[in-house]
């Protein structure tokens, strides 16, 4: 990942809601919520999340889908993954007793592991 890609990644981040908006997508696995659902959780004005969301599909954290007249909001954890490697490559000057964590690697509900 890029510095420029992390910082806009972290910047999109740097918000209460927008943070707690996608901590809440990251939870909900790749299935996503949708913008309604979001939005009750969150309990935002539909133009404030709207806004918050475009800054997080500006920073390719979450991506969305039309579903008929429902739009699903999931987080992309590919990019997620991605920054959490940037800011820990380098972690402990690479002792293998830091290494960071492993990669978020979320199921659809109903599969086994």
């Amino acid at each position: 990942m890029e510095t420029n890609t992390a910082l806009r990644a972290l910047g999109a981040l740097s918000h209460e809601s927008r943070l707690s908006a996608f901590r809440l997508l990251v939870q909900a696995g790749p299935d996503g919520m949708s913008v309604g659902e979001l939005r009750e959780r969150l309990d935002l004005p539909p133009a404030t999340l709207s806004a918050h969301l475009n800054v997080l599909r500006a920073a390719a954290l979450v991506h969305d889908q039309r579903e008929g007249r429902v739009i699903r909001v999931r987080a992309n954890y590919l990019q997620m993954n991605a920054l959490l490697a940037y800011l820990t490559e380098n972690c402990c000057g690479g002792a293998i007793a830091c290494a960071p964590a492993t990669a978020c690697t979320p199921r659809r509900k109903g599969t086994r592991r």
